[in-house]
């Protein structure tokens, strides 16, 4: 039979630890993977390479896929690990969480920057070639979590149309209990970093209507959304990203578009009738 996932809430740290006890032992990092990977974390993919090969190999197994969350930054580490990940566990799309794209709103997620996806994906490319698959990611973002702005969720939406992603499905931040993130949104501080009178303050998007329009900036191919997003825009200054172009964002509204089509039919008209007068005038 095929076995769905192997992997814990975390795909790709099986047996990652501590290159130095004495080390682990005197330790006051929040994070083995927070603001960087720390040095002095093990991060050789080897024995889980090793286990999913002999996963493989046991009787009555023809499939093994890993559908949990993979740490891609960790993974860049070991290309060997990436090539045998590729070559034998994704069934045609492996869904991974970068979440954002911007440093802001990353840094107050405790996730690497988008450069660690872009490392990944050419990485999970080059061995789905090698491998002759025809294979994807499929990347998952959040909305309206605490510290993003307006100005975030613009420049994700411009990633994602550059990268050429339509998300279907996306979610909005919900605070839920013992999360980090939870302790943003209600206190609006950073525990992330000490806290003091001076402290970073963490502006959430708590409103209807901005949530509603970080959602919306998301979903910038759905036409429900285009309304929004054109009033934003203006409002943001951005107008030049409202058009028909492909370096727009979105379109300029229908009225404008019938407008520019009638406007043209005119001119049209009017030429071809000064053609014909003048035409006329020499018979």
């Amino acid at each position: 039979g095929n076995i769905s996932d192997l992997g814990g809430p975390t795909a790709n740290m099986y047996r990652l630890k501590c290159k130095d006890e004495k080390i682990e032992a005197s330790c006051r990092r929040l994070s083995c993977v927070y603001p960087g990977i720390c040095p002095n974390l093990g991060t050789s993919h080897k024995p889980l390479t090793k286990l999913y090969r002999r996963a493989r190999q046991l009787k009555g197994v023809k499939h093994i896929f890993i559908a949990s969350g993979l740490r891609y930054d960790l993974a860049v580490r070991d290309p060997e690990y990436i090539k045998e990940l590729v070559t034998h566990h994704v069934g045609g799309r492996l869904k991974i969480a970068p979440e954002h794209t911007e440093d802001n709103t990353l840094s107050k997620m405790m996730k690497p920057g988008i450069g660690s996806y872009d490392q990944f994906k050419t990485l999970f490319e080059r061995y789905s070639k090698q491998a002759g698959k025809e294979q994807y990611l499929i990347p998952y973002f959040i909305s309206s979590h605490p510290g993003t702005t307006d100005k975030d969720m613009l420049n994700l939406a411009l990633w994602l149309k550059r990268n050429k992603f339509k998300p279907d499905q996306v979610q909005a931040f919900i605070p839920t209990p013992m999360a980090i993130a939870s302790a943003m949104y209600h206190s609006e501080l950073n525990p992330l970093k000490k806290i003091t009178r001076k402290s970073e303050a963490v502006k959430t998007p708590r409103s209807g209507q901005q949530r509603k329009l970080h959602k919306a900036f998301l979903r910038y191919h759905d036409p429900k959304n285009w309304d929004v997003l054109r009033q934003a825009l203006r409002q943001m200054g951005r107008s030049d990203l409202i058009g028909n172009g492909e370096e727009h964002l979105v379109p300029y509204s229908r009225a404008r578009n019938t407008l520019k089509s009638q406007l043209s039919r005119k001119n049209n008209n009017d030429f071809h009738h000064r053609i014909s007068v003048k035409n006329t005038k020499k018979n």
